[in-house]
């Protein structure tokens, strides 16, 4: 395998890690950003209260985007990996 092709599959290995981690990241990020500033303005300091929010919406953005990221895995591996590992 040529170095050219090799540092091109790993560069596009990682833009699909990071296209199918982000809606999660987001999720993740959005609902600690609020529950944070929910936490300030109340003054309460309740460590589920930051915990089970964050996971509920990571599992529901994961629910809802797994379509998503399992097409976006499936056209890297079909289209990137399998022809290298064939020879082509």
């Amino acid at each position: 395998m040529d170095e050219i092709v090799f540092f091109d599959t790993l560069r596009e290995g990682l833009w699909v890690a990071v296209t199918v981690s982000l809606p999660i990241l987001t999720a993740a990020l959005l609902s600690g950003v609020t529950v944070g500033l929910f936490q300030a303005l109340t003054s309460i300091q309740e460590m589920t209260l930051t915990f089970v929010p964050k996971l509920l919406a990571i599992v529901v953005v994961f629910w809802m985007s797994m379509g998503f990221m399992l097409q976006t895995l499936l056209s890297f591996f079909t289209g990137r990996i399998v022809p290298l590992a064939s020879g082509g």
